[in-house]
């Protein structure tokens, strides 16, 4: 970068730093929304692979990733156990809130805690399990996150207190558990389940089970787990149309500001750069030094704005819990945001600039 695209730099810094700033802003739109939708995608698909029970069966509507819906009976356990090639049927209740700290959503499970225990190889590190109405059991990751220990205690269903009796590994499903009768109780649904987690005894036949299960049980819906939450992404109507959509915004902002930076810049140089073309400097080479100035502030925003991006989404994890998970992919994607915005802004005012007419430059006051 040579000396004169530093040198109006230097000059200018305050209209620079703002200038980069609005490049960062850019970049931290697209890194921290993208890297919360990831982080929790992959989080939420790591959590329902921990889940070893291979069918879920339920209503229509029970298996979507933000129901409360309870409208199946628990009887269907005891049908669904004489089905040949069922080892485990263990109903559960997912129920879906605000975050606790209002930031998010939380999601809630009741299950009989022996049964869906041993199913997943689950077991205590910490406490016991939950038995009376108003106790729950968390995953570590949840302790860890929110200081819980057993004793502790947090809010639910409209901030309503239950104790932590026990801290379990590994984690399956939601991070917070309770029996399925204090699930019934706090919903008002007696006898009744979001679903019922089906574990077969040959893994490998689950979808020959299933449609034995399918047979006997007609009606209802079977859905095998690995195929429940693959991607949040998926899971979520619309938000990847919302994150093209952030993008898109992301490259205006960045190109706006720069574009009016430069301009109002041009308009402060309008002499200087009738020197420049009286000295016999040609239309490109003013419309170069003018990218080169763009692209070096874009660059400081770029770097500011993945600095940032990465210091937030670890403020953010610390204070809610919540994971981020950035890409390659998506880095490369901000980065062209800025630049580009950073370049096609400049463009403009560059073009104007190397078009203007030398005596009025001059002239100009």
């Amino acid at each position: 970068m040579d000396s004169l695209v530093t040198a109006n730099v230097r000059q200018r810094p305050v209209r620079a730093v703002v200038s980069a700033a609005g490049v960062a802003l850019g970049v931290c739109l697209v890194m921290l929304f993208t890297g919360l939708a990831r982080g929790l995608s992959e989080d939420l698909q790591r959590r329902s692979q921990n889940l070893r029970a291979e069918i879920i069966f339920t209503r229509a509507g029970g298996t979507e990733l933000m129901s409360t819906t309870a409208n199946l009976p628990v009887q269907y356990a005891d049908e669904l156990r004489r089905v040949e090639g069922v080892e485990w049927a263990v109903p559960a209740i997912r129920y879906v809130s605000q975050g606790g700290k209002g930031f998010g959503f939380e999601q809630v499970e009741g299950v009989d805690w022996n049964d869906f225990a041993a199913m997943n190889g689950m077991s205590l590190v910490e406490g016991r399990a939950p038995a009376a109405a108003n106790e729950v059991v968390v995953d570590q990751t949840k302790a860890a996150n929110n200081d819980l220990r057993v004793g502790s205690v947090i809010n639910l269903f409209g901030n309503q207190p239950y104790t932590v009796t026990g801290v379990y590994t590994p984690e399956a499903g939601p991070r917070v558990k309770m029996s399925l009768a204090a699930m019934q109780d706090a919903l008002e649904s007696p006898g009744k389940a979001t679903w019922i987690y089906v574990k077969v005894k040959d893994p490998a036949r689950a979808v020959e089970t299933a449609r034995a299960i399918d047979e006997a049980l007609p009606g209802n819906k079977l859905q095998l787990t690995r195929e429940i939450i693959t991607n949040i992404e998926k899971s979520i109507p619309y938000l990847g149309v919302f994150l093209r959509t952030l993008v898109v915004l992301s490259a205006v902002v960045s190109g706006l500001v720069v574009m009016l930076a430069m301009y109002t810049t041009i308009t402060e140089r309008t002499r200087e750069i009738g020197i420049l073309k009286a000295l016999g400097a040609s239309r490109g080479y003013i419309v170069g030094e003018i990218e080169k100035e763009a692209i070096l502030i874009s660059v400081g925003g770029l770097v500011a704005g993945f600095a940032i991006s990465f210091l937030a989404g670890s403020l953010i994890s610390r204070a809610y819990g919540l994971p981020f998970e950035y890409t390659w992919a998506w880095g490369l994607t901000a980065a062209l945001i800025g630049l580009l915005g950073g370049a096609l802004g400049a463009l403009y005012p560059a073009v104007r600039a190397a078009n203007l007419d030398p005596v009025n430059a001059l002239a100009y006051e």
